[in-house]
């Protein structure tokens, strides 16, 4: 049972976690958008975004890239990567991006953040395999001594981002969503997360 194989209920059956929904950032400064990025953007209305992978080249990786320009020393980003951590709890299986705090790493490291896409934008079975991602990224860190509290995942279909948290066993799901329409809010949510650890990890 890869992540993407988990419902809400399964999780909180085989784990102990459970769930709710609240606002979960509060006074977040906005980041002023690159042109670089703008453009990117503005480009991507020239193109027919019906698949996933459109819409991940187009709108996702460019902002995924801005994220790591405003961070070149704070983070590392992963594309299409597995974070297989124990396959019997099911905790295996390729996420589509994976924030790490650690800069530049060749491998996933200390992963603080997953970012799914919605499969058919159906963002209700985006959130259970953000949640297992998030719970995988849990028993990833905690294996390597790395213990990290909280963790954050992010699921998008691209216009609309809805954020995640996990801590003390919680998941807590933002009943707010930041939109593409307002994407200096959206990288200020992400800012706020990434500053929010330290980076002195060895």
């Amino acid at each position: 049972m890869p992540y993407k194989s988990f419902s809400m209920h399964e999780l909180s059956e085989k784990f102990g976690v459970s769930n709710k929904r609240a606002l979960i950032f509060n006074n977040i400064s906005t980041v002023k958008i690159s042109q670089r990025l703008q453009d990117n953007i503005d480009d991507s209305s020239l193109f027919s975004l019906t698949s996933e992978k459109a819409k991940s080249e187009a709108i996702i990786f460019p902002i995924m890239s801005e994220i790591k320009r405003n961070n070149k020393d704070k983070i590392s980003i992963f594309s299409g990567e597995r974070l297989d951590v124990d396959e019997k709890m099911g905790l295996n299986g390729e996420c589509d991006f994976i924030i790490s705090k650690n800069s530049n790493s060749f491998e996933v490291e200390s992963p603080i953040i997953t970012v799914i896409e919605a499969k058919k934008d159906n963002s209700d079975l985006g959130i259970a395999q953000c949640s297992a991602q998030m719970i995988g990224s849990k028993f990833f860190n905690e294996k390597r001594n790395h213990p990290i509290v909280p963790l954050y995942g992010c699921v998008t279909n691209a216009d609309n981002w809805q954020f995640l948290m996990l801590k003390d066993n919680i998941i807590t799901i933002d009943i707010k969503k930041y939109y593409l329409n307002k994407l200096d809010e959206l990288l200020g949510v992400f800012q706020f997360i990434i500053e929010s650890y330290s980076y002195d990890l060895v």
